[in-house]
C-alpha cells in the first residue's frame, strides 16, 4: 500500500463529497509511533457520546430514496465492465433468483445508497461486504475450526455504519424469504445490534492486545447459541466444513489423466468450470512463484515443496461471477498430498470512492483483500497472499490467494427458524463488532452507541425500509432481464431456486 492504512482507521484523509461528520480531532497519527501516546479511552467514550449532538442515534434510521439516487441497474451494468462476458449472464440469474439473491451481488449498489446517510465518520476497517451470507467457518493455523466474517473483496477503511447497515437489512431480505413475519425480523436485526453494541462496549473496554486475541471457535459457538434448532444445525455445518479439505475435494474435482496413471486434471463443468490456455496457464503459474513471496518465511518453506499440476477457472459465488478465479492443484510428497489454492481477481473496494473519491490508494488491490481480512479476522489462512497475473494480451491482473478447501462452511440460512435466526443474528452482530473493534474506533462507537435500544430500534427501522428498497431494485433487474436490456440465460426468469446457495 502507499498510505499507510494504520494512520487512516478512524478519519477519511479528505472530506467525502458527502455530508459525513469528520473527526478532525480523532488524533489517529499516534498509532503509527510507540513515542507518542494516542487519545486517552475516556476521551474517545466522550468523543463518540458527543457525536449524538450532530448525528441522533435515531437518524440512522432514515432511508427514503433521493431523486437523484443512481439507477441500480445502470451500476450493476457499469460494474460488469471488464468482467467476463460469457460469465456475466450467470451472475445476473443468480441475481434474479430472489431479493436476496440481488443483495448479495449488489453491493455497488448498497455502498452508494448508504454512503450518502447520516454516518458519525468514525471509520475502522469495514468488511464493505458484510450480509449475512459472508459469515462463515473456516480452520485456523491450528487447526482448529472457528466462525467470522469471510469474505473481504470490498474491504477498505469506512463508516461502521455502512457494514452495520448492510449486514441488518440482508438479515430483514432473508427472514422474508425464509418467510418470517415483519416482528420476527425486527426482533432478530435488534439481536444483531444488541449484540454489536455489547461486544463493542466490552471490547473497548479490554486491553488492547487482548481484544485482538479474541476469536469465536466451535465450542464457544455452541456454547453462545441459545436455541436449540441453531445448535443442531451449527453441529451439521460443521461436519460438513470438516469435510471440505483438499484431499477429499481431489476425487470430486480431478480424474486422472488418460494415459499418464497417477496424473490428475481438474475435471471441466462448463461453464463453471474450464480449462486455460496453455499461455493463461503459464501465467498463473508465474503469478503463483511471486505469490510465495507474501508468505511468512515458514509457510513459504513449507508451500514450496509442492509442485503445481494444473490450473483451471472456476465461477464461485455471486458477487465475484465474471471476474477472473482461479483453482490450482498443487501435488506433494505422494499423489494423496495435495492442496488446492484458489485465486481470485481482486478490484478497487466499492467503498473507496466513497471515502477517498476519484483518486487511487492502494497499489495492488490483493494486498489491500488480503492486509484487510488480516485486520478484521482474529486468525486466517496462513497461505493468504497476494500476486498479480499477466495475462498475455489482457495486462496485469491484481490477485489474492488462499487455500480453496480449508474446512470452509456457512450455516444455511433457509435451514434455521425464527427463533434460531434471532439467535444466529446475535452472533453474527458480535462477530461483526470484533472485526470493527479490532481495528480502530472502538471506544468512540460504543460512547456514540450508549447501552439502550435506540441503536437497536433505529437500524430496525432502515432494515425494513431497505428491505422494501432491496425488493424493489430486485424487480427493476428482472425486469430489464425481460426487456433484454441485460443478459441472462435462457430460462433463468422461470428458475425457482433458493438464493442462499446459488448453483
Amino acid at each position: 500500500m502507499t498510505d499507510g492504512a494504520s494512520s487512516t482507521l478512524d478519519v477519511p484523509l479528505r472530506p467525502s463529497t458527502h455530508d459525513h461528520t469528520v473527526l478532525a480531532t480523532a488524533d489517529s497519527e499516534a498509532f503509527a509511533s510507540l513515542r507518542r501516546r494516542p487519545t486517552a479511552r475516556e476521551e474517545r467514550y466522550a468523543m463518540g457520546k458527543a457525536l449524538r449532538h450532530d448525528v441522533p442515534r435515531s437518524s440512522l434510521g432514515d432511508w427514503h430514496a433521493a431523486p437523484d439516487r443512481r439507477d441500480p441497474v445502470a451500476l450493476i451494468e457499469e460494474s460488469h465492465r471488464g468482467r467476463v462476458a460469457e460469465l456475466v449472464p450467470i451472475r445476473v440469474a443468480r441475481m434474479i433468483s430472489s431479493p436476496y439473491g440481488f443483495l448479495r451481488g449488489s453491493a455497488v449498489v448498497m455502498a452508494a445508497d448508504v454512503a450518502g446517510l447520516p454516518a458519525t465518520g468514525i471509520m475502522p476497517v469495514a468488511c464493505g461486504d458484510a450480509h449475512l451470507g459472508n459469515f462463515g467457518f473456516y480452520a485456523s493455523p491450528e487447526g482448529e475450526l472457528v466462525i467470522d466474517l469471510n469474505d473481504f473483496d470490498e474491504a477498505h477503511p469506512g463508516c461502521w455504519e455502512w457494514d452495520l447497515r448492510r449486514l441488518v437489512a440482508s438479515i430483514w431480505v432473508a427472514g422474508r424469504e425464509n418467510g418470517r413475519s415483519e416482528d420476527q425480523c425486527h426482533d432478530a436485526v435488534l439481536a444483531c445490534v444488541a449484540a454489536y453494541r455489547d461486544e463493542v462496549r466490552l471490547l473497548a473496554d479490554m486491553p488492547l492486545l487482548a481484544r485482538s486475541y479474541n476469536r469465536l471457535d466451535v465450542g464457544r459457538l455452541h456454547e453462545t447459541a441459545t436455541e436449540k434448532s441453531l445448535r443442531d444445525e451449527i453441529e451439521r455445518s460443521v461436519r460438513r466444513a470438516r469435510q471440505r479439505t483438499s484431499d477429499r475435494a481431489l476425487p470430486r474435482f480431478t480424474t486422472e489423466e488418460k494415459g499418464h496413471p497417477g496424473q490428475r486434471r481438474i475435471v471441466q463443468e462448463p461453464p463453471l468450470i474450464t480449462r486455460l490456455t496453455e499461455a493463461e496457464r503459464d501465467a498463473v503459474g508465474e503469478a503463483l512463484d511471486a505469490y510465495l513471496l507474501t508468505l511468512a518465511p515458514h509457510w513459504r518453506r513449507a508451500l514450496g515443496g509442492y509442485t503445481l499440476v494444473d490450473v483451471a477457472h472456476k465461477v464461485v459465488g455471486v458477487g465475484s461471477v465474471g471476474l477472473r478465479a482461479y483453482v490450482a492443484l498443487l501435488e506433494g510428497s505422494a499423489p494423496d498430498d495435495v492442496v488446492f489454492l484458489q485465486l481470485k481477481q481482486a478490484r478497487r473496494s466499492v467503498l473507496a470512492p466513497y471515502v477517498h473519491g476519484g483518486s487511487a490508494w492502494h497499489d495492488h488491490q490483493g494486498q489491500r483483500v488480503v492486509e484487510y481480512q488480516q485486520a478484521l479476522q482474529t486468525v486466517s489462512d496462513p497461505l493468504l497472499g497476494w500476486t498479480t497475473v499477466d495475462l498475455p494480451g489482457e495486462g496485469p491482473l491484481d490477485v489474492y490467494v488462499r487455500q480453496f478447501r480449508n474446512s470452509k462452511g456457512t450455516i444455511p440460512l433457509d435451514a434455521i427458524d425464527a427463533p434460531a435466526l434471532v439467535d444466529y443474528a446475535g452472533i453474527v452482530g458480535h462477530l461483526l463488532a470484533k472485526g470493527h473493534a479490532r481495528t480502530s474506533g472502538a471506544s468512540m462507537i460504543a460512547g456514540y452507541a450508549g447501552k439502550g435500544d435506540k441503536l437497536g430500534e433505529a437500524f430496525g427501522h432502515f432494515a425494513r425500509a431497505y428491505a422494501d428498497q432491496t425488493e424493489a431494485d430486485h424487480a427493476q433487474l428482472v425486469a430489464a432481464v425481460r426487456s433484454g436490456r441485460v443478459p441472462a440465460p435462457d430460462g433463468a426468469l422461470d428458475f425457482v431456486g433458493s438464493a442462499f446457495r446459488p448453483r
